[in-house]
């Protein structure tokens, strides 16, 4: 929940980062040049701008200024250094590849010298101004429970922890019946005397757990509350009728609860990732695959006839169908479609197994991301046989088709690649899929992506 301090939070933080970025700009640039030069004259007043669009951008997808990370000095902490080291990749990938490349290397290490200090120092003062900000002032909110089963409990577990809510305890004893309302649909006198009790203490905000069998309480319950000007919110207690985890939105008036927690759900989430997808396939593609291309296919056409790129259908998101590309790697053949490459598969070329080793054969699959059927990160995409195959017998096989997949994935940088003709990797890998489609950030995209250059580099065991 947005309190007025986080609510505030985020516009103070956001307009003091933005200011450190700049100031650390100006005191890099005065540190290696003197302080004779200007800044804001020729190439280096373009980076400036190109400095401040790239936090902005860095810090969005980190997350840094979301009620998530705002509520925990660990979460802003967490975010802020993950934001910065974005940043500096970024930054420095934009520097390496522009045409008037004049920046020095000495005052990129200044500029993140300076902005690590200057974050590190704010963040410092921003937790001690945190602390006497909470110690002597009330911007605490005062909250209590009412209801003491489960989801009870462990909401005031929450309540205790957060640093934005002062938790007054239980409106009731231990010992005292948790029921609220008689049968003929009046409040019990102990609860009208715990309502006015809150309302006495300057507590304002009571949350009441119910089951779904005891919803018709919230009626009664809520009008002796606002008699005395105490705002009662209800939170569901399902923890007998649903054992997963479970979330809950609205659509239109509607309550509605999904049973799998899914990110990518969330149509900002989707435009991050697309976004990303557009931008980093468009700097292979132009700086990359412009000659990669013309180099690999000569010399896959010195080996073997036929055509560069290999494309075969393959099960896409939500299991529609699409052409997948790749370097050809194999001569041609008419089993490409139903049997899957195996260790010493003579139909491999020489090139094919330095291709498939490094995943160099995936590369025009980049094609695919920016034609919008396939993602940088994402589950791998099988063969339609194959999806027909083990969702038959593989338990949850068809969750990892709610995803665009990928080039690369969760399962691929941990091992479970190559050939799946034992179930029980196959199982593996879908269980890694699904994780990846229920713990999907942003960060972890990067990381996948820093994950499989190093094996690109490392060659792997099962790529062949």
């Amino acid at each position: 929940m947005q309190t007025r301090y986080l609510y505030l939070l985020r516009f103070v933080l956001l307009a003091t980062d933005i200011i450190l970025i700049n100031a650390s700009f100006f005191l890099a640039f005065y540190a290696v040049f003197g302080i004779q030069a200007s800044p804001l004259e020729g190439s280096y007043k373009n980076y400036l701008l190109v400095c401040n669009l790239i936090w902005f951008f860095s810090s969005n997808v980190c997350g840094l200024y979301r009620n998530e990370s705002l509520a925990e000095i660990v979460s802003i902490y967490r975010a802020s250094w993950r934001a910065v080291a974005f940043h500096a990749v970024l930054f420095v990938f934009y520097l390496t590849f522009s045409d008037n490349y004049t920046i020095s290397r000495a005052f990129i290490i200044t500029l993140y010298l300076a902005i690590s200090v200057a974050f590190l120092l704010s963040r410092f003062a921003g937790t001690f101004f945190e602390f006497v900000l909470y110690r002597h002032f009330k911007v605490s909110k005062p909250v209590a429970v009412l209801g003491k089963n489960n989801t009870g409990l462990r909401l005031a577990g929450y309540l205790e922890k957060s640093q934005n809510f002062k938790f007054e305890g239980f409106l009731h004893n231990d010992e005292e019946d948790t029921l609220f309302v008689k049968e003929d649909g009046s409040l019990l006198p102990s609860t009208c005397k715990h309502i006015a009790d809150a309302a006495s203490r300057g507590i304002k905000d009571v949350y009441v757990s119910l089951t779904p069998d005891r919803m018709v309480e919230a009626k009664y319950l809520l009008e002796e509350a606002e008699r005395q000007c105490v705002r009662l919110k209800f939170v569901p207690d399902l923890t007998g009728s649903l054992t997963a985890p479970f979330t809950m939105s609205y659509m239109g008036e509607f309550p509605v609860i999904s049973l799998r927690h899914e990110p990518l759900e969330n149509m900002q989430n989707r435009f991050k990732k697309r976004v990303f997808d557009i931008i980093f396939s468009s700097l292979v593609v132009i700086f990359v695959m412009s000659w990669l291309v013309p180099i690999i296919g000569i010399i896959i056409k010195s080996q073997s006839r036929g055509p560069i790129f290999f494309r075969q259908l393959r099960s896409g998101r939500n299991n529609e169908p699409f052409w997948c590309y790749k370097f050809r790697s194999m001569k041609m053949n008419n089993d490409s479609d139903k049997k899957q490459a195996s260790k010493d598969d003579d139909r491999i070329t020489p090139i094919g197994k330095f291709l498939r080793k490094s995943s160099l054969d995936e590369f025009p699959q980049f094609f695919n991301v920016l034609l919008g059927n396939m993602s940088i990160i994402g589950p791998r995409p099988h063969m339609i046989k194959h999806t027909e195959q083990y969702s038959a017998i593989i338990d949850r096989y068809m969750v990892r088709q709610f995803l665009k997949p990928g080039i690369s994935g969760w399962a691929q940088v941990n091992g479970f690649r190559g050939e799946t003709e034992d179930p029980r990797l196959m199982e593996k890998r879908v269980e890694h899929d699904i994780w990846y489609m229920e713990n999907w950030s942003s960060m972890l995209d990067v990381k996948i992506i820093f994950m499989t250059v190093i094996n690109m580099f490392k060659g792997e065991d099962n790529a062949y």
